[in-house]
């Protein structure tokens, strides 16, 4: 069995890419509602700051801060995850190995967890997670894609509300925080 690391600071803040099992499935745009729901519940429960956050398709990236003391941001996904499949009609297929744990086919087991280093580090990935629906190609302007925590960004006056404007042009492959 593989062995992963993370990195556990309390208080930090971390970057996190969390995937669908089936990447070809739009399940977190078509039921925002109840993702939303899950990210509430488990925040009462367990709270945390999300910094930013924007919810495609069929993955999610965010920046969290954790309390003072706390670095368990493994439950926090754990449960969230769980409350999101739950709330779904059971019509997945699962594979032998899931169904032996009794798990869902819906999420990728794992995760993508990156500690935030410094200011820098998390400025710059604040801005990936806002330019991710512009990066993947389902709008050319970042205020059009609603499922974003850039409109209370706007709202903060942390960006303009054309920050980045038309990026239909830009190059493809351009830094915005995660590694090439």
């Amino acid at each position: 069995m593989t062995s992963y690391r993370r990195n556990f600071v309390p208080g930090g803040s971390f970057f996190f890419t969390v995937n669908l099992a089936d990447r070809r499935q739009s399940l977190l745009t078509a039921n925002i509602d109840l993702l939303r729901a899950a990210f509430r519940e488990i925040h009462r429960r367990h709270p945390f700051t999300i910094d930013a956050i924007v919810i495609l398709p069929e993955h999610l990236h965010t920046v969290w801060t954790m309390p003072d003391g706390d670095a368990d941001f493994a439950t926090r996904w754990r449960q969230i995850k769980s409350a999101f499949s739950r709330s779904l009609a059971t019509s997945e297929p699962v594979s032998a190995s899931r169904a032996a744990r009794g798990e869902r086919g819906i999420w990728q087991r794992r995760y993508w967890e990156h500690t935030i280093r410094n200011e820098e580090d998390y400025a710059r990935h604040i801005d990936y997670v806002h330019i991710n629906p512009v990066k993947h190609g389902l709008v050319k302007r970042l205020c059009d894609w609603r499922h974003s925590s850039f409109h209370r960004h706007v709202t903060l006056g942390i960006y303009p509300a054309d920050w980045a404007g038309d990026l239909s042009k830009l190059e493809r492959g351009a830094d915005f925080g995660e590694p090439s």
